[in-house]
């Protein structure tokens, strides 16, 4: 596989205390099964849809209450680089540049509202082995209270194009690379985002049937924030799992109207 182009999502993780809790509740509501967990490497745990690798959960580290919460990595040739960006931009580094054997380096991050993200300079691990399949990465977006300052960033940090979605019902903007469209900024205004919770990047994983997966996932103890609603990208949900950590569901064979028209910003 060649290298993903710097700043495209590549990779996605969570952090559960109750691994074994995450599994029983990720194996239902998207079909997920689990390898072998890697003591060498802090018990990380791969998630595989029909075989092929989309995600990883991984336990707390010795000594520290992680909240629970998924966590996206965009791509870097040079993740040393792409830290003092990072900082140069008023970011924050939490961690690394780490290099991890020969699998890869990463950077723990955080936008200058706080939200956070992964940097992943691929070594033998490249990142999704699929994606907008039932079970796999599909989508994500920064949800934040502060968008003036994630839009000055993330395009300062990586080689961003920006789109503005032409709507008066949300405050929306797309990052691109080159012509393809990325990762969305949705201002926190427009509804997405409750009173109570850190601004933070929403991954969507694709299913077969967003309102199905709501049962599942209601069932197992999970929480729905808002939807299913229908969209010109499909029908989709903000939900949560029994640990707190939120993400987004979207049944992208199902669409309703015409994509919004974006404009360059």
């Amino acid at each position: 596989m060649a290298a993903l182009p710097e700043g495209t999502p590549c990779w996605a993780d969570a952090t559960f205390t109750d691994l074994e809790g995450a599994k029983a509740f990720y194996g239902d509501v998207l079909g997920w099964t689990f390898g072998e967990s890697s003591a060498e490497f802090g018990h990380y745990t791969q998630a595989y849809a029909d075989g092929k690798a989309v995600a990883a959960i991984v336990p707390p580290m010795p000594g520290t209450e992680a909240r629970s919460a998924w966590c996206l990595y965009l791509a870097s040739p040079d993740a040393g680089a792409t830290a003092a960006r990072i900082r140069a931009n008023g970011g924050e580094v939490v961690m690394g540049p780490l290099p991890i054997g020969d699998i890869g380096t990463m950077v723990l991050a955080k936008d200058p509202a706080g939200v956070v993200f992964g940097v992943w300079e691929a070594g033998r691990h490249e990142g999704f082995e699929k994606q907008g399949e039932p079970g796999a990465y599909s989508w994500a977006e920064v949800v934040t209270r502060e968008p003036a300052a994630a839009d000055a960033f993330f395009p300062a940090v990586f080689p961003y194009g920006v789109r503005r979605m032409d709507s008066e019902e949300f405050d929306y903007r797309i990052f691109q690379v080159g012509d393809r469209p990325v990762l969305g900024r949705m201002g926190a205004e427009s509804g997405f985002l409750p009173p109570q919770a850190p601004s933070y990047i929403s991954v969507y994983f694709a299913v077969d049937g967003t309102d199905a997966a709501v049962e599942r996932l209601t069932a197992r103890g999970g929480d729905v924030y808002f939807g299913p609603s229908d969209s010109p990208f499909g029908r989709f949900a903000g939900v949560g799992d029994p640990q707190g950590a939120a993400f987004g569901l979207i049944d992208l064979g199902r669409t309703v109207g015409e994509q919004p028209r974006t404009v360059d910003v």
